[in-house]
């Protein structure tokens, strides 16, 4: 193999920056709200309660959502476009049942008297509501960009050949993933 195609594919492409920089500026964003809900914690009005379990079972979704993804990838690199687009669309529905489930354990929390925002609301709830909801945000925008994919894959047989989309959805898939992992630890038990 010729010196100039073994750099050619040492190089990465200008995407993969874009996406690097954006993922960085989120970790701020979320080291910045856990920093800030250490700091409230230490008030003294501070509410002290359990997440319900519905979240934990979201938990598993979004987990499972991440192998889905990884296979979506090993598919397009076979070059198995039914199969690709299967794993692009079960991820996606994942995707929304992880947001559906994230609705439920918000519902639970009110039905236990715990408002997250409003005259009600304590800190420790709203601060669980924002950060959980930039959270779904993202995996919005990552259920947007799957689907933008899968339409692309179905629109044209040549897009299969191409798997720098897919490498970016997936890159992207499970960084929102690993984020939820840190934020249920650490809304779990640190906060």
């Amino acid at each position: 193999m010729s010196t100039d195609i073994q750099l050619e594919k040492k190089k990465i492409h200008p995407y993969q920056y874009y996406l690097w920089g954006g993922l960085g500026s989120i970790v701020m964003m979320f080291a910045g709200l856990t920093s800030a809900y250490i700091v409230k914690k230490s008030q003294a009005n501070w509410l002290d309660f359990e997440l319900p379990n519905v979240f934990m079972a979201s938990t598993v979704v979004i987990l499972i959502s991440s192998f889905t993804i990884q296979m979506a990838v090993k598919k397009q690199k076979e070059q198995n476009e039914n199969q690709y687009r299967g794993f692009l669309s079960l991820t996606a529905i994942l995707g929304l049942v992880f947001i559906i489930l994230q609705i439920q354990g918000f519902k639970a929390l009110e039905a236990n008297s715990i408002a997250l925002i409003g005259n009600r609301s304590n800190s420790a709830a709203s601060f669980l509501f924002v950060i959980t909801g930039l959270h779904l945000l993202h995996v919005l925008g990552g259920i947007v960009a799957l689907i933008w994919i899968s339409l692309k894959a179905v629109s044209s047989k040549n897009n299969i050949d191409n798997p720098m989309p897919v490498k970016l959805v997936s890159n992207y898939w499970h960084f929102v993933d690993i984020l939820w992992v840190y934020l249920f630890v650490f809304l779990r038990w640190v906060g």
